[in-house]
């Protein structure tokens, strides 16, 4: 016989609480403490309590759903997967499902509204011709990083100092030597591209010789970034540091300095602007700007959640910490 399913009620009087109280901290709305929260939170998952879907809906009369959309690329990035599940995490303890999206053109307005409450806009580029429709379907938008091109203003941005990361790691790789540094910047209009281009290109007045600046795909892989550093040294060698963008492309610049007769970490320094798994597995190791994706897909999920529930007025915008992570492919 299977057993009765845990109420509200029953998560109440283990908690000591109220129902109500119960029902706040699991949607992440009301005035709770955040000790009450958590506790809440610890007792609903020790007795098994799973929300009902339906009910909730109707008392809200809302879809119970929010809409992710990545870039293109991003199935096989482990930077977006990661972000993902952060805010699948965050939108599950507001009692909220993610829907992942990959609407075409065109397809985001009307039908997308009746079906999710609200939508998160990863990195959007002014190239991707869904993500117009998307800003436009009628519900809350949070976009992860400000999007360039012409639409209605999304309610909310998560935004990380692109310019600052960028700039932490030329002066890394200028304290530790290099002279003549160059950047693998990713092609297309995407708040993220822009600022590291933007970067590299004021970097260098004031600390001396400009950064030299090479474009590669958005979603350049590994092979993408060997060719492209096996062109650039061979027309520049007196360049000293490789600074890769791309989300795993770094090991291919090893493998070009390698393949070059390049000693990576002593006359030729290199980084990444991604941090990852390919990064930390890599012989060496490579240096690289940590954006922490769980956190930031969390931060955004956090930020719809609290617009959602009036928590937050629209137009709101948060930053999002990173940290420079170095390694031997620049200290030796």
């Amino acid at each position: 016989m299977t057993p009765p399913a845990v109420t509200l009620l029953d998560v109440a009087r283990a908690a000591g609480v109220s129902k109500s109280t119960v029902s706040d901290a699991l949607q992440g709305s009301g005035r709770v403490a955040e000790t009450t929260r958590d506790r809440v939170r610890e007792v609903a998952e020790q007795l098994g309590y799973r929300p009902n879907s339906a009910a909730r809906r109707l008392r809200r009369s809302s879809t119970g759903a929010i809409g992710l959309h990545l870039p293109q690329t991003a199935t096989r990035l482990d930077y977006y997967m990661n972000l993902a599940f952060g805010a699948v995490q965050r939108a599950q303890e507001g009692g909220l499902d993610v829907v992942l999206l990959a609407a075409p053109a065109g397809a985001a307005s009307g039908p997308l509204a009746s079906r999710v409450d609200g939508l998160l806009v990863i990195d959007p580029e002014v190239g991707d011709s869904a993500v117009p429709g998307l800003l436009d379907a009628g519900v809350p938008v949070v976009t992860g990083e400000r999007y360039l091109g012409p639409s209605p203003t999304p309610a909310g941005a998560v935004v990380c100092d692109n310019a600052a990361s960028l700039t932490a790691l030329l002066d890394h790789v200028r304290g530790r030597g290099a002279r003549r540094p160059a950047l693998l910047a990713p092609e297309g209009a995407s708040a993220w591209a822009e600022a590291l281009r933007g970067t590299a290109a004021a970097w260098g007045g004031p600390h001396g010789p400009q950064v030299a600046l090479r474009t590669v795909p958005f979603a350049a892989t590994a092979a993408d970034a060997e060719a492209a550093t096996r062109r650039l040294l061979a027309s520049d060698p007196a360049i000293d540091a490789v600074i890769c963008a791309p989300d795993g492309a770094a090991p291919g610049v090893l493998r070009a300095a390698a393949a070059l007769g390049r000693t990576v970490g002593t006359d030729l320094l290199v980084a990444s602007c991604v941090d990852g798994a390919a990064n930390r597995g890599a012989n060496p190791p490579v240096t690289a700007v940590d954006l922490r994706p769980a956190a930031y897909g969390r931060a955004c999920a956090e930020l719809l959640c609290d617009i959602l529930a009036a928590r937050t007025p629209p137009d709101t915008v948060r930053r999002h910490a990173w940290a420079l992570e170095t390694r031997p492919s620049t200290t030796g």
